[in-house]
């Protein structure tokens, strides 16, 4: 049975409200130190996860050797002590006791557990390596420890407090449905999920997940619209006798190659500019474009896909079929130009999320 829901990912950063910089800098520490065990006690339990795992694939263990991963309990053949998702949530508390909250560990665990058996099968044939965690990563946390959440009138912020730990958003000059979704949130329309607390460029940032019902539309299965990614249109789309072409070639590219251009123009400078802070301050400019860049793919490839959607929903098509992406992919992939300019597989991710949002089904052909 399909779900009607469906969860949303927000980044919002936030600010630790606290009164004095000494009482700012120690909890921000302590963010920092949640976050190193988090990126150790991740490799961790993905290192024992992918050996309990293989362990069948050891073939020059002893014949009389046990390789049941299972309670042995509640099965004599089994090899653990514990349950199977109980044993890395074990390795990982008793290693990091006292140095990061419980629950902390408890949400790491379970949604690595979840996406090692969605792609377990990939991992025993090869196909895809161990996930290797960086020290920068996203640690996340439930709901039990997420408190007090609500709009403050005189801050004009959402506090709420993690693990005693009181934050408030900052949302600035916000333009998207951030400020909805929370206020949404605060009064119970919408429920929350667990989430992720993410340190950045000295910055905090919450990813908050949103569940919340798919969107309603009069859409019908039997009516399919047919699109394909072209190399004069990014979006080609055809409902019955009704077809769009979506944004053009010419304009896609002109302002990307422009982008690149200055880019280059600011890296050749780079060696006459300044420095001050080393590299960091000789390359400011060319981040800078680098950014511009990445920015002005995301906002095109958005309107690309938000287009192809409305299209769909104005005609009531249930059902949007991405007719020869094999062969497109081929042509990028022999053409270095249009891979490294054209962006396929994000318009394609961006175009799935959407059309799931709105109760599309997609089907790649």
């Amino acid at each position: 049975m399909k779900k009607n829901t469906i969860k949303l990912t927000r980044k919002i950063q936030v600010v630790i409200d606290l009164p004095t910089p000494q009482e700012r800098k120690e909890a921000i520490g302590k963010l920092y130190q949640w976050q190193n065990r988090c990126f150790r006690a991740a490799n961790l339990i993905a290192s024992h996860l992918y050996v309990q795992e293989m362990i069948k694939e050891f073939f020059y263990l002893s014949e009389g050797v046990r390789v049941k991963l299972a309670d042995e309990k509640k099965d004599e053949q089994g090899i653990l002590n514990r349950s199977r998702m109980n044993t890395t949530y074990r390795v990982v508390v008793d290693r990091f006791k006292g140095q990061v909250p419980t629950d902390i560990l408890s949400s790491l665990n379970q949604n690595l557990v979840n996406s090692f058996h969605r792609y377990k099968d990939e991992y025993w044939r090869g196909e895809r390596s161990v996930h290797n965690f960086r020290r920068g990563m996203a640690f996340p946390f439930s709901m039990d420890a997420f408190k007090r959440f609500a709009y403050d009138p005189e801050k004009k912020a959402f506090c709420f407090q993690l693990f005693q730990l009181p934050f408030k958003t900052y949302l600035g000059r916000d333009f998207t449905d951030k400020r909805q979704l929370l206020h949404r949130a605060a009064k119970g329309e919408l429920k929350l999920c667990t989430s992720h607390i993410q340190l950045k460029d000295g910055k905090t940032f919450w990813l908050a997940v949103f569940e919340l019902e798919k969107e309603r539309h009069a859409l019908q299965p039997g009516i399919v619209a047919e699109a394909s990614l072209s190399l004069e249109h990014p979006v080609v789309v055809k409902v019955g006798k009704h077809r769009l072409n979506i944004g053009t070639k010419e304009e896609f590219l002109h302002r990307r190659l422009a982008i690149q251009s200055a880019r280059k123009r600011a890296q050749v400078g780079a060696t006459y500019a300044r420095s001050g802070k080393g590299r960091q301050r000789k390359l400011k400019a060319v981040e800078k474009f680098k950014e511009t860049e990445k920015n002005y793919i995301r906002s095109r490839l958005h309107l690309y896909s938000r287009h192809l959607i409305d299209f769909c929903i104005q005609h009531q098509a249930g059902t949007l079929l991405l007719i020869n992406q094999e062969d497109k992919i081929g042509i990028a992939k022999e053409e270095e130009f249009v891979l490294r300019n054209w962006s396929y597989f994000e318009l394609m991710t961006k175009i799935k999320y959407k059309a799931n949002k709105a109760g599309i089904e997609v089907i790649s052909g």
